[in-house]
């Protein structure tokens, strides 16, 4: 299994509906990407400095479903409102 875990900060223009709809949509994918296990994604409630505004945390069957995912259609629509949003992006991906 491989699990993809993607950290933002919010860029100082967004407002807490983009946030919520990057968070819909980023979720809407379950389902519908093969080898996507699973995919949650949450809004920072600390309000840290040191914190990240929004997470991302995904599971894979394999570093190919992860590839897949990335370059999916579905996947690929969603980017756009992430970057008019979010800044700062940190990625881990691991195996486990």
């Amino acid at each position: 299994m491989v699990k993809h875990i993607v950290t933002w900060k919010r860029q100082p223009q967004s407002d807490d509906a983009a946030i919520a709809e990057i968070k819909r949509q980023l979720e809407a994918l379950v389902g519908r990407i093969d080898g996507l296990l699973h995919l949650e994604v949450g809004i920072d409630i600390s309000l840290s400095e040191a914190s990240a505004d929004l997470v991302l945390y995904s599971e894979f069957t394999d570093l190919a479903a992860l590839h897949a995912y990335q370059t999916h259609p579905d996947h690929q629509a969603v980017i756009p409102l992430v970057q008019a949003s979010c800044c700062q992006r940190q990625v881990i991906d691991y195996h486990t």
